[in-house]
């Protein structure tokens, strides 16, 4: 049998029910979409991080690499003489000065050397060292000129005692190697790329070495701070940590000697409890092959961890990794929950008090009528009717009529009411989903924005970088011609009024082939002259695109950030083999310069010209072709059109191209956020236009109109629309 209530009791515990029940659902949907939400952002901040970390060990690890080369090909070619200590010693100094490193040496065969090492991080050490074998190595003080100074110590080395120096001399050839040994400086742990040099003869001289601390990549780690007590780190492939964020340090001193640790040895919780996870999973780091993403639990916190391998071309097989708590990200959603629990909460205590008000309203007329009812049933006449039992009977009828007409009248009202406040509700609803899509494009657009800048800045220190080398290379070219010509006709000269050389100086022209010298030394400075002014156009190009110095309005020439924008592309456009070239059109008319944002608007040309070839991958045709072509519109606007003859786009999706996240790429190869950013760029930024045209079968077309100038904004806008529109390029 059921329990009883009273009617008011029932009215009571109904409002009740629906404010738990909606609060508590629309509560628990908020945090399970934030959860998911942060956890998308986590791991796109982890690939962001990765990316800068794996860039930054690329240029980083480049310089030593690169500058063994370079000195090894001077030494190779006689220009410069390593048993001239002087002079060595003063050519590493002037590198030590521009390039960011621990240290340069180059060890001999006989035993003997020279080096130069920043081991404290600023003051200049000068190692000389001699083929004795005790008490042969010197270390000095450098003066401001890279001259020895004060000598400060000496002690015992022998290069034939040392894996970096013996392995690069039995290789034969360059490689990358670890040193960890404990100098008279203190532990030395770097990462060394080492490489045999020869002399001109081509006979074994020893071997030149240049080194980076590994502390340094440790100190950078810890400098990213992504997180307050998150963690990165980099391991080699078989568990040797080489550095992390952390405290921890990547070796230990046993007995004067240096052993590093495994990432499972170190004294750091994140790193431990990751190594292990991953030899339970992976069967170790040497298994993991692709980018890997899983969860720790360490204590009562949560981590997401990301794991991947470092693609470079310097032979270095190792693997970055980052660890990121899931409370960070939660607090705000956590925050948010409490607040919910406790409007939930006041919400419960003002419908008890409404349904209580309410109840007592509508449930007092019927407790009176029942009471006159009972009385009148009980014959007590009294309570509701006048002496005359005929006239009560009346008054009676007549207040229960108009008392069941007054109830009606309310219940009629309190549905009016209940309907006004769900189409209110109905209204904020939609209010705050317009509002929460707004937010997700906002905030895309700002981590967009992020990208592109951190992008614009890396690539003009990039450009800026190579330009230096570059500019020096470039500059002294034509000195190294004139020299050579000089030399060459200094021989001839010799050969002319000595047509009769003696037998050695014969044996040596055949031996280095003389006369195919004569003839391949101006095609070998063209070749180099040629390689110097492309790598100019690259930096050029580069440089125009970063724009990183245009953040505001500039008066500036649209076709160079097309030429900017199309060089950086240019690799994209070649064979690759699974398809053939792309041919890209350019049918430039003449504009003026035209006052804009330059560096959003080359974002604008690169995301439309990706797509475009992403279209043509996506369909190979032997006759792929991107045309960009500009045209004025009249005296204020400027039009500009990237067309492809890829696939198309098909009718049903082209009103929704520029929607935020919306996409037709796989998951994982586009954000659906390009079109978008792109559209805002124009439209919202310049005030201008942007429209695409796309056929099945035949290609697709994006068309944008700018104004000139800032003033030009309002004029003549609607005929520019009419002539894009009407009169398509």
């Amino acid at each position: 049998m059921l329990p009883k209530f009273t009617l008011q009791w029932a009215i009571v515990i109904s409002f009740l029910l629906q404010i738990f029940l909606i609060v508590g659902l629309v509560g628990y949907l908020s945090f399970q979409s934030g959860r998911t939400a942060v956890e998308n952002l986590a791991i796109d901040l982890i690939h962001g991080n990765n990316r800068v970390i794996t860039e930054h060990l690329t240029s980083y690890l480049s310089i030593p690499k690169n500058l063994s080369r370079i000195n090894a090909d001077a030494i190779h070619r006689g220009i410069l003489d390593v048993s001239d200590h002087d002079l060595t010693r003063q050519y590493l100094w002037d590198q030590m000065q521009l390039y960011d490193l621990t240290y340069i040496g180059v060890g001999m065969v006989d035993g003997s050397g020279l080096g130069i090492g920043r081991f404290d991080g600023e003051t200049i050490i000068m190692e000389d060292w001699t083929g004795a074998r005790k008490d042969n190595i010197t270390h000095y003080k450098a003066d401001d000129r890279g001259h020895l100074a004060e000598a400060l110590y000496t002690w015992t080395f022998h290069n034939d005692e040392e894996t970096w120096y013996t392995n690069p001399i039995r290789a034969g050839q360059p490689i990358w190697s670890i040193v960890a040994t404990n100098l008279v400086t203190g532990p030395y742990v770097a990462a060394s790329a080492s490489r045999p040099i020869y002399n001109p003869q081509d006979e074994l001289l020893g071997m030149l070495s240049a080194d980076i601390h590994l502390l340094k990549l440790g100190r950078f780690l810890d400098d990213l701070e992504i997180s307050q007590t998150g963690l990165t780190f980099v391991v080699e492939q078989d568990g040797t940590l080489i550095g992390n964020s952390g405290k921890a340090s990547p070796f230990v001193l046993e007995n004067d000697k240096i052993r590093r640790l495994k990432a499972s040895q170190v004294m750091d919780p994140f790193i431990q409890t990751i190594s292990s996870r991953v030899q339970e999973d992976y069967a170790g780091f040497e298994k993991v092959y692709q980018e890997e993403n899983f969860t720790v639990i360490l204590g009562s916190d949560r981590y997401f961890v990301n794991i991947q391998p470092w693609k470079n071309d310097l032979g270095l097989p190792w693997l970055v990794g980052t660890v990121l708590p899931e409370d960070e990200f939660l607090a705000q959603i956590k925050a948010n929950a409490q607040r919910t629990i406790l409007l939930c909460g006041l919400a419960l205590v003002i419908a008890t008090a409404t349904g209580l008000f309410t109840a007592r309203w509508i449930a007092s007329p019927i407790e009176k009528i029942n009471q006159a009812s009972t009385a009148i049933a009980k014959g007590d006449l009294d309570q509701t009717v006048p002496p005359s039992s005929i006239l009560e009977l009346d008054s009676l009828t007549g207040s229960f009529n108009e008392m069941a007409d007054r109830l009606q009248k309310s219940f009629i009202a309190l549905e009016e009411s209940n309907d006004k406040l769900e189409e209110r509700v109905g209204e904020r609803t939609a209010a705050l989903e317009t509002a929460l899509q707004k937010l997700g494009a906002t905030q895309a657009q700002i981590i967009q924005s992020e990208k592109m800048s951190s992008l614009g800045q890396l690539v003009a220190g990039v450009a800026h970088e190579i330009n230096n080398p570059v500019s020096f290379i470039h500059g002294n070219l034509d000195y190294a011609e004139s020299y050579l010509k000089d030399l060459v006709g200094l021989i001839k000269l010799y050969e002319e009024n000595y047509p009769q050389p003696v037998a050695a100086i014969v044996d040596e022209q055949d031996a280095i082939d003389w006369a195919f010298m004569q003839s391949d030394i101006p095609r070998l400075l063209t070749s180099m002259q040629t390689g110097t002014e492309r790598i100019r156009e690259i930096v050029l190009s580069l440089r125009n695109f970063s724009r990183t110095d245009e953040a505001e309005l500039k008066t500036v020439d649209i076709h160079e950030g097309l030429d900017s924008t199309i060089m950086i592309l240019k690799h994209r456009l070649k064979d690759q083999g699974d398809r053939p070239e792309i041919k890209l059109m350019k049918e430039y008319g003449t504009l003026p310069k035209v006052e804009c944002y330059p560096g959003p608007l080359n974002q604008v040309f690169m995301n439309i010209l990706s797509n475009a070839i992403d279209a043509l991958e996506e369909t190979p045709t032997p006759l792929g072709c991107i045309t960009v072509r500009t045209r004025c519109v009249d005296s204020n606007w400027i039009q500009i059109a990237i067309a492809d003859n890829g696939p198309g786009i098909p009718e049903a999706i082209q009103n929704r191209i520029f929607e935020p996240f919306f996409t037709t790429k796989d998951i994982g190869k586009g954000t659906g956020m390009g079109l978008s950013i792109s559209h805002q760029i124009i439209t919202e930024r310049h005030q201008g236009q942007f429209f695409c045209t796309s056929k099945i079968g035949e290609g697709t077309e994006f068309l944008m109109a700018i104004p000139m100038m800032r003033a030009d904004m309002g004029n003549s806008l609607n005929t520019t629309l009419d002539s894009m529109q009407s009169d398509p390029m």
